[in-house]
């Protein structure tokens, strides 16, 4: 049989249900607020910054000039008066699908406030270290030359507590000059060699690992017989003795690069925003830079003649550029170290690179052109502009 309610019971339930109607009712009702603008957002994902092709912008400009305190001299195309600085300026590169801003100098130092930031490598990373040094201070005018823990140069932008700088490592692996060493087997017209200990760092940048909160890696030019010819040949060693059978260039450049992107691996923290600069090619036409080689060209390359220029296929001048980046990808794949491809842009500005303006008496007569650096202001300003962005979106992910 059904049970009854009775007065008491009724009183009981309905009581304390219209007192919960009317407390919830004195409270405007829950809708889902849109993020509040203060709110970080994360950046989209980037597209594939690389691939792209370079517009022709004249309103285009360089955000610093000559006077710029970082220079290297024989970069400061501007100073040195090389023909079509102008012009040389005004290509923007348009990457395909997405847009490349401008690095905001300001803007990206509050980013990298109380952080720092070091390149470790050859030359072509001091190219790239000045471009950055120049713009960053656009947006701290009191920045200061620095010089500690190891560098090479670099600067100090106390507005912001940030420091950046290179340290100079050819090979990234320790290397010396040993004279020739009796019962060495295969040292016919050798005057001596170049030791290389694959599984060591050079002293350059072996203590730097609780420094850096960015850092941005290289090797890659001097990889070649122009700097080692057979008279002084690079010999390398594991664990303090010679390998066997002796290793080739490329073959040690294998060796050399995986060691080092283990040590990478293992003595920098995990936190550490780590990339790998690819080669910038060189353009050296009508012969290398010690064979009347030139690049006084008033136009970047067409689509066309890229191949023909970089493709080893083609057995160019210019060919070791794609043959180094296969070594380093390889060895970069299910790393923390990001490719920083900026490879396929560059080939295309044989118009860029300092060539006989190099701003030295007789530089020319001694060296020949210049057609592997890149002028500044110029194309490695670019690549400051997809480092910037990639690191804002990396640093905003974390």
């Amino acid at each position: 049989m059904a049970s009854k309610l009775t007065p008491k019971l009724i009183t009981c339930l309905i009581l304390p249900s219209c007192f919960l109607i009317l407390f919830y009712s004195s409270f405007p009702p829950f809708i889902p607020q849109p993020p509040s603008s203060e709110t970080p957002i994360l950046p989209s994902a980037p597209c594939n910054l690389f691939e792209g092709r370079w517009v022709l912008d004249p309103t285009r400009k360089p955000m610093y000039d000559s006077t710029c305190p970082f220079h290297r001299n024989a970069w400061n195309c501007i100073k040195n008066q090389r023909d079509n600085m102008a012009r040389i300026n005004s290509w923007k590169w348009m990457p395909r699908g997405c847009d490349l801003d401008r690095v905001d100098p300001a803007g990206f130092l509050d980013l990298m406030r109380n952080k720092n930031i070091g390149f470790v490598g050859d030359s072509l990373n001091e190219n790239f270290l000045v471009s950055l040094l120049c713009v960053l201070r656009v947006g701290d005018p009191g920045a200061k030359k620095w010089k500690r823990k190891g560098a090479w140069r670099g600067a100090y932008f106390p507005k912001f507590n940030v420091t950046v700088a290179y340290h100079r490592a050819v090979l990234l692996a320790r290397y010396e000059w040993q004279t020739k060493q009796p019962g060495f087997s295969g040292q016919d017209g050798v005057k001596g060699i170049y030791r290389v200990d694959v599984d060591i760092p050079a002293n350059d940048w072996a203590n730097i690992s609780d420094f850096y909160d960015v850092l941005v890696f290289n090797t890659g030019h001097w990889w070649g017989p122009d700097k080692f010819p057979k008279e002084t040949p690079l010999v390398f060693f594991r664990d303090g003795q010679p390998i066997h059978p002796y290793l080739e260039l490329m073959d040690g450049l294998k060796v050399v690069v995986k060691n080092m992107v283990a040590h990478i691996e293992k003595a920098f923290p995990k936190k550490v925003l780590k990339f790998w600069r690819l080669q910038s090619p060189r353009h050296f036409y009508g012969g290398d830079w010690n064979q009347n080689g030139s690049c006084l060209f008033d136009e970047p390359l067409k689509e066309s003649e890229l191949d023909l220029w970089f493709d080893p296929a083609n057995n160019g001048t210019n060919r070791e550029a794609r043959r180094v980046n296969e070594v380093i990808g390889d060895m970069l794949k299910g790393t923390s170290i990001r490719p920083l491809d900026l490879s396929r842009l560059s080939e295309w500005r044989a118009d860029a690179h300092p060539a006989v303006w190099l701003g030295k008496k007789d530089a020319v007569a001694v060296w020949g052109q210049d057609c592997m650096h890149w002028c500044l202001p110029g194309v490695p300003d670019t690549w400051l502009d997809i480092l910037a962005q990639l690191i804002t979106y990396n640093l905003a992910s974390i």
